[in-house]
């Protein structure tokens, strides 16, 4: 299952870092940043709840990049 995310961010290098955690995150199979467009798509494994998935995956991006925000 694939998602789409708004996302806040400000920078390019920030985005990459926040791509990075979202990917290293369980439960996430692939993850993309867009800076231009502010848009995280996720791609969940099957046997997770992309809701529980969603609240690792921005934690993850708050220790990366703290002042990041994703809407879920």
């Amino acid at each position: 299952m694939k998602k789409t995310y708004k996302i806040e961010v400000d920078c390019a290098n920030c985005a990459n870092k926040m791509e990075d955690a979202a990917r290293k995150t369980a439960g996430v199979r692939e993850a993309t940043v867009n800076f231009m467009t502010q848009k995280m798509i996720v791609e969940f494994e099957e046997t997770h709840e992309p809701a529980a998935v969603m609240k690792q995956v921005l934690k993850n991006c708050k220790k990366v990049e703290e002042d990041c925000e994703i809407y879920l």
